[in-house]
């Protein structure tokens, strides 16, 4: 597995903020984490989901200034604003032997901007579901 070409991939989708490439990305038995949410989110639908969320959430303020790349997996440092509020953070993703994401753990601060990022996400994930009911 190379973690440079996974995180190339990674950093190709986010920047374009192109969704419909994100199940690509993604394990079938993929885990997100967020401080969105209390319990992990499981299966390729719903990390993909909210990931898709969190691209129009953290939107195209959003930067990756600094980058630890491991044998399966990497911490990004990303800052951005939400709901007027800084927000600076962390992804935590690691990759399985095919280079697809399998663990992907935001963390963020501070408390304001944790909570602009809980309400956004919250109303964007609402429209989500909202709009694939129709």
């Amino acid at each position: 597995m190379d973690a440079t070409a996974a995180l190339a991939r990674w950093h190709a989708v986010a920047e374009a903020g192109d969704v419909t490439a994100l199940p690509g990305l993604v394990a079938p038995d993929a885990v997100f984490r967020s401080p969105a949410v209390h319990t992990p989110q499981e299966g390729r639908e719903k990390v993909v989901g909210y990931l898709s969320a969190a691209f129009t959430v953290l939107g195209p303020g959003l930067r990756y200034h600094r980058e630890w790349v491991g044998e399966d997996s990497a911490v990004l440092e990303f800052s951005t604003v939400v709901g007027g509020k800084q927000v600076q953070g962390v992804d935590m993703i690691t990759w399985d032997e095919s280079g697809l994401v399998v663990d992907f753990t935001v963390m963020v601060r501070p408390l304001q901007g944790l909570h602009a990022v809980v309400e956004e996400m919250g109303a964007e994930l609402l429209r989500m579901l909202e709009a694939a009911g129709d």
